[in-house]
């Protein structure tokens, strides 16, 4: 009986822990070349989109994506490409893919910048406030939200999405873009008061340069005048020659009896 039960474990060995070990031999095998593979497609890729060889771009990714499916990553950069050759469906479904091997907020971003490039604002806004949830610190991503509120007709959540931003990145740009919504909806009082800031941040943004611009130059200054006042190695040698007291000078001229 006991020698039928040890065979018994071992079969089940053989059967279930020896396979999955031989395979993960052969994966470790293979993994320096499959690597390096990857690699080089990330590199194709990579320079094909940024010299615009979108052919090329695809061909790689779509190759990495043979090899490795479940890649975020290569189905991020599929949808940018994608989405730059307008094809925007194609785009949705790399990023959703995306989405839902990684759930991060870029993908949930990108996914609501296609929404809105196609006129799906309602979803576009959802797409954005649910970035933001994840990652509330990127004022691109409450820039986008204002986007689709605008074209929603929505200008109070609008505003409120620009003032989000404008806190996070205090910019003149954002608070023209919160001008402009004023001005559409014909609220001159509202348009007035936003002139003000926008002139007064202008004002903080020249002296913040003129800072900067003084704190150079007094660096700079203070840098000349260290390496001015810092005697080189033949001033230094001139100096100590001519610092040599007389009367070792004669000792050494002296000859020796």
């Amino acid at each position: 009986m006991t020698a039928i039960f040890a065979i018994l474990i071992f079969t089940v060995y053989l059967v279930f822990f020896f396979p999955v070990e031989v395979r993960v031999k052969k994966e470790e095998e293979k993994s320096p070349k499959y690597t390096a593979q990857m690699k080089k497609l990330w590199q194709i890729a990579q320079t094909s989109m940024k010299e615009r060889k979108p052919f090329r771009a695809e061909k790689a990714l779509l190759t990495i994506l043979k090899f490795d499916e479940k890649n975020a990553a290569a189905y991020n950069r599929l949808g940018i490409l994608y989405a730059k050759g307008q094809k925007y469906d194609e785009a949705v479904e790399c990023f959703e893919i995306a989405q839902s091997l990684d759930s991060n907020p870029a993908s949930i971003h990108n996914v609501g910048l296609i929404y809105l490039e196609t006129g799906a604002y309602e979803k576009a806004a959802m797409a954005f406030e649910q970035a933001i949830a994840m990652e509330g610190d990127v004022p691109a991503r409450y820039i986008a939200l204002a986007k689709a509120e605008e074209k929603l007709g929505r200008t109070k959540k609008a505003v409120e999405a620009l003032e989000n931003a404008y806190e996070l990145d205090p910019k003149v740009a954002t608070l023209r873009q919160i001008l402009a919504l004023y001005e559409a909806a014909e609220n001159t009082e509202a348009a007035t008061m936003m002139t003000a800031r926008i002139e007064e941040q202008i004002a903080k943004d020249n002296a913040a340069k003129a800072r900067k611009m003084v704190a150079k130059r007094t660096h700079e200054a203070k840098a000349k005048a260290a390496r001015s006042a810092t005697p080189t190695r033949k001033t230094l040698g001139t100096a100590t020659r001519k610092a040599t007291p007389k009367i070792i000078k004669q000792h050494v001229g002296r000859k020796r009896i």
